[in-house]
């Protein structure tokens, strides 16, 4: 009975000494955040923005690319007046700087619209020593994913101009310490 007893604590330490070696990294938090769209990378995102031909592709002509505010998460309608305010958002910039396709939809007013598309999946892991991290001593962290940004200006249902821009791969890493772990956030607490 002791020998049984032995074996169940030498089985118990073994589980315990693998856990704390090699499990305890997935005991860290991960973050992933994405933006609900028909897209699942970048070059998904730009290759249908791609097919956009200002003077050309029309309101229902997006539809079928997958750039509809009102079939497609996370497009946003934007008016005319957010427009000004993104193409001329001081006094240094006047309408004569602008494209001609949005000098044209910003004088048209109510039948100038766009749509601003934003997708994007980042993805956030601690990874590092789970005792240093819990107690806030060092916590690393690594982020990767991408971002895609697009805005399409349309006048009456014709895309008259259209930008993007983005981060095609984003890849970051933080390493932050803390000599005080837990007390670091208590002398922040204690300046004035």
């Amino acid at each position: 009975m002791d020998l049984n007893r032995n074996s169940k604590n030498y089985l118990l330490l073994v589980v315990l000494v693998i856990l704390l070696t090699n499990g305890c990294a997935s005991l860290l938090p991960s973050i992933e955040k994405t933006t609900k769209s028909p897209w699942e990378s970048f070059d998904g995102a730009k290759e249908s923005f791609d097919k956009i031909i200002p003077q050309k592709t029309t309101s229902e002509d997006l539809k079928r690319l997958n750039f509809d505010p009102f079939e497609t998460p996370n497009v946003k309608l934007i008016t005319y007046l957010d427009l000004i305010q993104k193409f001329i958002p001081n006094e240094s910039i006047s309408l004569e700087d602008l494209p001609p396709g949005v000098r044209s939809c910003l004088a048209a007013k109510e039948a100038c619209q766009g749509y601003e598309v934003n997708p994007q999946k980042i993805s956030s892991k601690r990874h590092g020593n789970v005792v240093l991290d819990l107690l806030n001593f060092r916590r690393k962290t690594m982020t990767s994913g991408w971002k895609f940004d697009a805005l399409i200006v349309l006048q009456a249902g014709l895309v008259v101009y259209k930008l993007w821009g983005g981060e095609p791969n984003i890849l970051q890493f933080e390493d932050k310490r803390n000599p005080l772990g837990p007390l670091q956030e208590v002398g922040k607490l204690l300046e004035f």
